[in-house]
């Protein structure tokens, strides 16, 4: 049975999903202003491993994630290179799309842009309104926190506390300086749409909630996205989502921890990030989601050059099975011991899915597979569901082991000597023994896996 820490509830509660063999998953996708950095990696490989396994237990999933294509970033990097804001994010939506391609994140189901729901966002604000959870002031409309009696219900904050935390009133506007931008009156030259309350654009909260309810409905299974966002981001999108429909917003909350750097949250306001592509340069896409997901996911993730270079050799242990030719199917006498290695596979996944303790399994997999030279293809669909070993990934150069090398290096020698029938007798050696075939060839001798 799949088990998650639920962060509403702060606990690892049983899954069931609203309707039977159906997910509905909302993450938070990035904010299209510059290239995606390491951070964002972890949540996008983290949250498509949970699809894929989703998928491989027969669910039929539907996953949205969206471009967050208008706001105060985005417009002061579009004035800094002197283009507009639309040719800006097209042009950062495009670079995340490949980066998500070269670490093997399938495409979700639907990448719904901001601007392309403004209307909706506006029907839900007017919504809001008039039930008097949100009110306007001087062309920007506001949510009353104070409607909404279970705020802070996903960060466990105390409504009282953050107000008796909060010194300065930044803005005049507010009735309370925890109520935070439905809607945001337009600065001239500022791209804005026209609104019931004058020409603007929508607060950044109010976009995800309206893709959710458009496109998964009122109530889905599970919202994900980095821990960073569980306040204020995630707090808001629950109480003008729950306020608009009368309904609990999301079952599962579901976040990830932060990568670091020495012990210190990467992010872009630090400037002690590593853009995705960045990385690419020195290391191929399957190496940095193997990196990705050697932590559970709700811990954090100290980056490290040190930490990639161990990825890829570990990772190297796997291709170089793959590379041997071994049996794909699982010899008769050791299939009990491959089943009981998938149930472990599966069984980790589903504990909250620890991605990290099914990798470790994997390895257990592998030296059963050489031992028994049989069972890659369960290998194979196992790491896939970590969207690991994909047909696409760097070739691996197989190596024998040196005790067949030294026996291949004394036929080498025997048929050189003109000694045919040492050459002949170490030949079904290596044949009866090992199971490798060798021919003969102008170019030197080859050998493959029998």
């Amino acid at each position: 049975m799949l088990v998650l820490h639920n962060t509403l509830s702060g606990k690892k509660e049983p899954f069931e999903p609203l309707i039977p063999g159906q997910i509905s998953l909302y993450v938070c996708g990035v904010t299209v202003y510059d290239y995606s950095h390491i951070g964002h990696a972890r949540v996008y490989v983290n949250f498509d491993c949970m699809r894929r396994f989703f998928e491989h237990e027969g669910y039929k999933v539907r996953f949205v994630q969206n471009f967050t294509d208008i706001d105060d970033k985005i417009i002061l990097r579009a004035n800094q290179l002197g283009v507009s804001y639309l040719e800006l994010t097209e042009k950062f939506i495009e670079a995340y799309l490949e980066d998500m391609g070269k670490l093997f994140v399938k495409p979700a189901t639907l990448y719904p842009k901001a601007t392309d729901h403004i209307a909706f966002m506006q029907t839900i604000i007017a919504d809001l309104v008039e039930k008097k959870a949100a009110y306007e002031a001087a062309g920007d409309v506001l949510f009353k926190v104070e409607s909404f009696p279970s705020y802070g219900k996903l960060s466990k904050k105390v409504l009282d506390d953050l107000q008796a935390g909060i010194r300065v009133e930044t803005s005049d506007k507010k009735q309370n300086p925890l109520d935070f931008v439905l809607w945001k009156a337009s600065k001239p030259g500022e791209p804005s749409w026209d609104s019931p309350w004058g020409p603007g654009r929508p607060g950044w909260h109010i976009e995800c909630s309206a893709m959710a309810i458009q496109h998964l409905g009122p109530m889905i299974d599970i919202h994900g996205g980095g821990e960073d966002l569980v306040f204020p981001h995630h707090e808001n999108e629950i109480c003008q989502s729950e306020s608009f429909t009368g309904k609990p917003f999301a079952r599962y909350w579901l976040h990830n921890g932060f990568v670091t750097i020495k012990n210190e949250k990467m992010s872009k306001s630090k400037n002690n990030f590593f853009t995705i592509r960045e990385v690419l340069n020195d290391f191929d896409g399957e190496v940095i989601r193997f990196f990705l997901l050697k932590v559970h996911y709700r811990s954090p993730l100290n980056f490290s050059r040190e930490g990639l270079q161990e990825a890829k050799k570990a990772l190297q242990k796997l291709r170089h099975t793959l590379a041997m030719g071994f049996r794909e199917k699982v010899a008769g006498e050791a299939i009990n011991d491959f089943k009981e290695i998938e149930i472990r596979f599966i069984e980790a996944i589903e504990d909250d899915f620890n991605f990290t303790q099914a990798i470790g399994i994997l390895f257990d997999l592998n030296k059963l597979i050489h031992k028994t030279q049989s069972g890659v293809s369960i290998l194979v669909k196992l790491a896939q569901i970590l969207g690991l070993l994909n047909p696409e990934s760097p070739p691996e150069q197989a190596v024998l082991p040196e005790a067949i090398l030294c026996v291949i290096e004394q036929r080498n020698e025997a048929k050189k000597a003109k000694n045919f029938a040492l050459a002949d007798q170490l030949r079904k050696q290596l044949l009866d023994e090992h199971h490798i075939l060798l021919e003969d060839s102008p170019s030197g001798t080859k050998w493959k896996r029998q």
